[in-house]
């Protein structure tokens, strides 16, 4: 009996504990179903950190939660942690393998971190369950397009029209993957087949394009009209019958077809620029120059009706810069720079234009402009020292390039060019010790700089003065560069005044094997040096070849080789 009492006291005791047990139970998951709730609010308002928290305490207390592991998920993508979300979003998975949406979000991750492989897995595996969704199909056509695999991407079209029925998009994505597999007839049939029972403008274009790359035209030419007959203005028909009527000489023809797509007012501005861009790089330069009026008008009638489009504009300027009409080109990019005065990028162009183009004095006004609008950027000041020395106004040159020095004392290489430039311009304006002086400043900042050494040599070897520094500068250019056969001249040159004449030789002959034979002072330094050397027969040679290219570079080249000639004698 004893032992009868214990045991009902027991189950008692138990019976008494138990709905306090389950009042805490319920507590619990009430606190759960809360810590969701305000985790769901948190993270649609976008405080993922705050939605975080809770999802993790949530699966804290039910490590079984799928739904707190695939928003803890989602927090981490949002939050940038994706080895974080890959591993809740995969248990999320793992607890619940049913959910749609479970394995969808993890596909996108995958897709976004490039993993195309586990992407396609996933979205295999979804099929199994939700075989009609075409989000997926759709999904794979584009990873089985992106990893090549055209046979699978086939079998996917098939699969979406037996769910949807043939559509324009099936049938031009599998013309595309035919195509691309070399399946040329196949892919036309496709076209083919669905023309025979849809009315499709695009389609029919389609079908001209395919006979055009097969050089049928007159077959392009019957689908191009029939396309049109159902859409009068659509621009791919439009324009490959027009491709048509060029392949035929048909221009009259031609130029209507582009001209109704130019005048549309439907088709968007880029999609002209583009045609018109495709029809200047790559059409025949005899056709163009042939019919020339025809496409300046083409091109001045689009800028016209869009003159606030800078892309447009600067395209009817390289137009007409390359068409040979650099006034016109000139007024669209300076018509461009006026358009974006802010814009580096339009002056820059307009600019390097008009030093293309030899517009010295626009260029030098031009450059003052930018110059002063843009005082960090040293090209305008340049562009600005190059125009005045083609305008024979050196003080200006000089200026220029003590402005550019001024803006930019401390750039190195600014400083070295620029006291080059000044060095250039004294020497050929006769002052020479002023040459001298902006050389040495240069090479006190670059001891190396090439240029300013090969100039500062050479002018000292015209003046007969310190052939020694000359020949230890000289020879610094020839190290550096030798295939220069600017430099190779003038040590070449420094050698002979030394009476160096036999060491010299190698030097110029070496010069004629790269450009030296373009430049009247090599040929006539070589020939003097080989008349030294008693090669006579070499040295007319060489000076016949100097007196064709000689435009005034020498002035009396002529009388100084009778004289030679006549010594020979």
């Amino acid at each position: 009996m004893k032992a009868l009492k214990r045991f009902i006291g027991v189950v008692l005791v138990s019976f008494g504990i138990l709905p306090g047990l389950y009042a805490q139970n319920r507590n619990i998951q009430h606190t759960i179903d809360d810590m969701m709730l305000d985790g769901v609010a948190a993270y649609n308002l976008g405080d993922y950190a705050k939605a975080h928290a809770l999802f993790g305490a949530v699966t804290d207390v039910n490590p079984l939660n799928d739904a707190a592991f695939y928003y803890l998920g989602l927090c981490d993508f949002y939050m940038n942690d994706m080895k974080a979300a890959e591993a809740e979003l995969r248990e999320a998975v793992s607890l619940d393998p049913a959910n749609y949406w479970y394995k969808d979000r993890l596909a996108v991750l995958y897709s976004i971190k490039g993993e195309d492989e586990k992407t396609v897995e996933i979205y295999e595996s979804l099929l199994k369950d939700f075989p009609k969704k075409t989000d997926i199909h759709y999904s794979l056509v584009n990873l089985y397009a992106k990893l090549g695999r055209a046979e699978k991407l086939l079998e996917t079209l098939d699969a979406i029209e037996t769910i949807q029925g043939v559509s324009e998009a099936t049938v031009t994505t599998r013309y595309d993957v035919l195509m691309h597999m070399d399946r040329r007839d196949d892919a036309f049939r496709a076209l083919e087949s669905y023309n025979e029972e849809f009315a499709s403008a695009n389609i029919l274009a389609m079908m001209g394009d395919a006979k055009l790359q097969d050089f049928e035209d007159s077959l392009a030419l019957k689908y191009y009209n029939e396309a049109l007959s159902y859409e009068p203005d659509f621009a791919p028909a439009l324009l490959g019958r027009a491709d048509v009527h060029r392949m035929r000489r048909e221009y009259p023809e031609f130029f209507r077809d582009v001209r109704s797509f130019m005048n549309n007012a439907d088709i968007v501005t880029a999609a002209k620029g583009q045609y018109l861009e495709t029809l200047m790089n790559h059409s025949d330069p005899q056709f163009l120059s042939a019919h020339a009026p025809q496409i300046d008008s083409l091109f001045d009638g689009l800028a016209m009706s869009a003159p606030a489009d800078t892309a447009v504009v600067n395209l009817a300027g390289m137009y007409f810069y390359r068409s040979g009409n650099h006034e016109k080109s000139k007024e669209y990019f300076r018509q461009a720079w006026e358009m974006n005065k802010e814009s580096i990028s339009a002056a820059a162009t307009y600019i390097q234009v008009l030093g293309l183009t030899e517009d010295w004095q626009t260029l030098f006004d031009a450059a003052g402009t930018f110059s002063e609008a843009f005082p960090d950027e040293p090209a305008f000041y340049q562009y600005k020292a190059m125009s005045a020395y083609n305008l024979e106004r050196y003080d200006d040159v000089v200026a220029s390039y003590k402005a550019l020095q001024k803006q930019f004392p401390k750039d190195p290489e600014i400083l070295v060019e620029s006291y080059s430039g000044i060095g250039d311009v004294m020497h050929m304006t006769g002052n020479s010790k002023e040459a001298f002086k902006a050389y040495e400043k240069a090479l006190s900042i670059n001891p190396g700089y090439a240029p300013v050494l090969n100039n500062y040599a050479y002018y000292l070897s015209l003046e007969g003065k310190k052939l020694k520094k000359a020949y230890n500068m000289s020879k610094i250019t020839v190290e550096q560069e030798p295939d220069n056969a600017t430099y190779l001249d003038t040590f070449g040159w420094i050698l002979y005044l030394r009476g160096q004449a036999l060491e010299a030789k190698p030097f110029f002959k070496h010069a004629m094997l790269y450009g030296g034979k373009d430049s009247v002072t090599v040929l006539d330094h070589y020939a003097e040096v080989l008349y030294v050397l008693g090669e006579y027969d070499l040295a007319k040679v060489y000076w016949n070849q100097a007196k064709q290219k000689n435009n005034g570079e020498i002035p009396d080249l002529e009388e100084k080789i009778a004289k030679r000639l006549e010594a020979i004698k």
